[in-house]
């Protein structure tokens, strides 16, 4: 089984593009995972206890459950304007994850690897998380640029310390744990200046899953919300069947920022409990704005719902998942975006699709016959082409959601070529050439099914519409990908032009 995860958000506000870009990828990838023919699992979420919530429900005067419930539908909004087809969507609130937790932390206990001490030191509100008074930046969170609260109280402590080695064997033994490269050297470097016990509790809050041992202390919201990813995977069940399938997962799709709790206290927690390491954690870069991270502070917090009004759902996919690359930090502009859609979407697919249906009404009343030729050049190159971009959608399996596209789209500029240089309406002008101009335009019809079918993943319903003016059963998803994705002869179906997929955008 393929089980992808997001992390879980904080319901403080709505999903900004940062947040959507995240787990569009994901969905993209288990999309594309789902047309190979995995049986695939995909999670996401909201994380819904800490101090920041509390503080939220107590300023809108309300409790902090009857909060997250108003905020959480927030989230369910995104993703369903944005296509997401998550397989569950777990909150740190549901009897599922409290049971988890409680399981999870009772093993570590069991395991020796759990003290009470005291501390006391800054902490960040905005991350829910502790620093040292190095990892600030003239008193301030590096992250949200505000000064960090001191705090002090007697807490229970984990033993990070203790498996520092553990970890570095593991990373060494297993490449791939961390990606990109730039982040597991990170992680590697971090480990090896030497872990601090971390504090998995809190005394002075009461929203919050109990400490299992200790129910005056609620269990630290990273510690909690980490243990989501095995809540929905089946952890506190009685029987292990379904936790074994499901576990442990492929991977975490994660933002730079939160990298250490993933790929260090994660993993040492999992270690302690004797739970199966994830097979990975992939972390991507800050989507910046004008240069600098989106937060409200700056006032350039930009919502998702702000730019499928113009770009709809399909578009929007398209730009993040073509133009910013998992890894580095991106950039987002509007008019990037503009020029992206116009160039791609307009021009490149929707102009191909208009002109080749429109053809196929035009000459053969929709129905082009059951005919190829393979031996013709241009029809040799448009099959190249195809078997090239079938070969490049893998790229999702590593995240390179641009190389999955880039191949795709010089399928659909091979076959824009090849209308130029077959000119079918010269050869519907000519009686003798009856035959080759049916290969023609079988040969570019069977290239808008195999780009139907390779869009999917990135673009689910341009891909659903193409195939249905293409007349063709069922969806693009079904079948198995080395099949639908490889470039045949186009069945006898009647086509349907309709309105361009993708009109074309004013700057």
């Amino acid at each position: 089984m393929i089980y992808i995860t997001t992390p879980i958000y904080y319901p403080n506000d709505r999903p900004h593009l940062g947040t959507a870009y995240t787990t569009v990828v994901a969905d993209a990838v288990a999309r594309y995972w789902r047309l190979k023919g995995e049986e695939v699992f995909f999670l996401t979420g909201t994380d819904e206890h800490g101090l920041k919530i509390a503080r939220a429900a107590e300023e809108n005067g309300t409790t902090p459950q009857e909060w997250v419930d108003q905020i959480v539908n927030r989230f369910y909004e995104a993703w369903e304007l944005l296509d997401i087809a998550n397989d569950d969507f777990i909150r740190t609130t549901e009897e599922r994850h409290r049971t988890s937790v409680q399981k999870l932390l009772q093993a570590i206990y069991d395991a020796g690897d759990v003290y009470e001490s005291r501390y006391e030191g800054p902490y960040c509100v905005g991350c829910e998380a502790y620093y040292t008074q190095d990892e600030l930046i003239d008193g301030k969170c590096p992250i949200h640029e505000r000064p960090a609260e001191i705090h002090s109280e007697d807490n229970y402590f984990f033993r990070l310390s203790a498996y520092g080695d553990r970890l570095l064997r593991h990373i060494e033994a297993n490449p791939h744990f961390v990606t990109p490269e730039t982040r597991r050297n990170e992680v590697v470097s971090f480990i090896q200046r030497g872990l601090d016990d971390i504090s998995i509790s809190r005394a002075q809050l009461t929203w919050g899953v109990p400490i299992p041992w200790d129910p005056s202390h609620v269990t630290y919201v990273w510690v909690d919300a980490l243990i989501n990813y095995i809540s929905a995977a089946g952890y506190s069940e009685e029987t292990s069947e379904g936790f074994d399938r499901r576990w442990p997962v492929w991977a975490h799709l994660v933002g730079k920022d939160i990298i250490r709790f993933h790929a260090i206290i994660w993993p040492a927690m999992l270690m302690s409990a004797g739970v199966p390491l994830p097979r990975q954690v992939a972390s991507h870069g800050f989507l910046l704005v004008g240069g600098e991270k989106m937060s409200k502070s700056r006032a350039n917090q930009i919502l998702p719902e702000e730019l499928t009004k113009t770009f709809g759902s399909d578009g929007y996919r398209y730009h993040f998942l073509r133009d910013v690359s998992f890894g580095p930090d991106g950039n987002f502009s509007w008019e990037g975006m503009v020029a992206r859609y116009n160039a791609d979407l307009a021009n490149d697919l929707g102009n191909l699709a208009n002109r080749v249906l429109n053809l196929a009404e035009r000459f053969r009343g929709g129905t082009v016959p059951v005919v190829s030729d393979p031996d013709a050049p241009e029809e040799a190159a448009l099959r190249e082409a195809a078997a090239g971009a079938l070969a490049d959608l893998a790229g999702f399996e590593e995240f390179r959601t641009k190389q999955a596209l880039d191949g795709v789209w010089r399928l659909f500029r091979a076959a824009n070529a090849f209308v130029e240089a077959t000119e079918p309406w010269h050869l519907a002008k000519d009686p003798e050439a009856s035959e080759r101009l049916d290969a023609v335009l079988n040969a570019l019809l069977e290239a808008l099914r195999v780009g139907a079918v390779l869009i999917s993943p990135a673009m689910p319903k341009a891909a659903a519409e193409l195939w249905r003016r293409l007349g063709l059963p069922g969806g693009p998803g079904d079948g198995p990908l080395e099949v639908t994705g490889r470039f045949g002869t186009f069945p006898a179906t009647t086509v349907e032009k309709g309105d361009p997929l993708f009109p074309r955008l004013e700057a």
